[in-house]
């Protein structure tokens, strides 16, 4: 019987949140960091066991997560933003309050996380990674909400990056393409059947398929390590060569 080889122990006794832990990429990115040797409290709106129920577009919910995650951890070495939510919509069927919940959850809230963590990262030289999307920089047809939102999130950690550099403080961002996951597989699930699915269909990928998250993950967790020690301000795509 073959077994797994141990995983380099990068992160020991480093103080780490994860945020959209209850499944998917930041499920594995959670259980990543723990088996190397990291400290970690993850969160997710949904149950599951080792993680924090918060919805982080409350701000008393949030608010009380980091205040509770400061009292666990006695500060922070890495903030890693992974929740979010996307729910292709065509335009005449988006929502208000669809799109604010987008923007809440995909970006609003990585960025008042990253304000509420800064005094803690800065004492540490920590750094922050956060989960945008190709759909940050290339226009996609029936995902404007989620589109824009990624794209908010990119461009708001990116200028924490400069803020933040000059007090030691590394921001990154990763954008993936399609994931294996219940979100990304779902998506488009409430489109009706009348919609011009060649549009979606023209953007196809080199190396086929949806990746796992895995694949997602190990990049997330090169950024928060010191191998990144000179990379901030990146937007690392992991999109197995998406063409459209």
């Amino acid at each position: 019987m073959t077994t797994a080889p141990a995983r380099a122990q990068r992160f020991t006794d480093r103080r780490v949140v994860v945020t959209g832990a209850a499944g998917g990429v930041g499920q594995v990115v959670a259980d990543l960091f723990r088996e190397e040797g990291a400290r970690v409290v993850a969160t997710d709106v949904a149950a599951a066991d080792g993680v924090v129920p918060c919805d982080l577009a409350d701000d008393a919910a949030r608010d009380a997560f980091v205040a509770d995650a400061l009292a666990e951890l006695g500060g922070l070495d890495v903030l890693c933003n992974v929740a979010g939510i996307q729910q292709f919509a065509e335009l005449g069927r988006i929502t208000a309050a669809g799109l604010r919940r987008h923007l809440d959850v995909n970006a609003v809230a990585p960025l008042l996380l990253a304000q509420s963590f800064a005094a803690a990262l800065v004492e540490s030289k920590g750094n922050v990674v956060s989960v945008a999307s190709i759909s940050s920089v290339m226009g996609q047809p029936y995902n404007a909400q989620y589109c824009a939102s990624k794209a908010a999130l990119l461009l708001g950690m990116r200028s924490l990056a400069v803020e933040l550099g000059t007090k030691g403080v590394r921001v990154n961002c990763v954008s993936p393409g399609g994931i294996a996951t219940p979100m990304v597989e779902a998506a488009a699930a409430g489109l009706p059947q009348d919609v011009n699915w060649d549009l979606i269909a023209k953007s196809t990928s080199v190396i086929p398929g949806f990746m796992p998250p895995a694949d997602v993950a190990e990049s997330l967790l090169f950024l928060a390590s010191d191998a990144a020690a000179s990379i901030t301000g990146a937007n690392l795509v992991v999109d197995r060569g998406v063409v459209w």
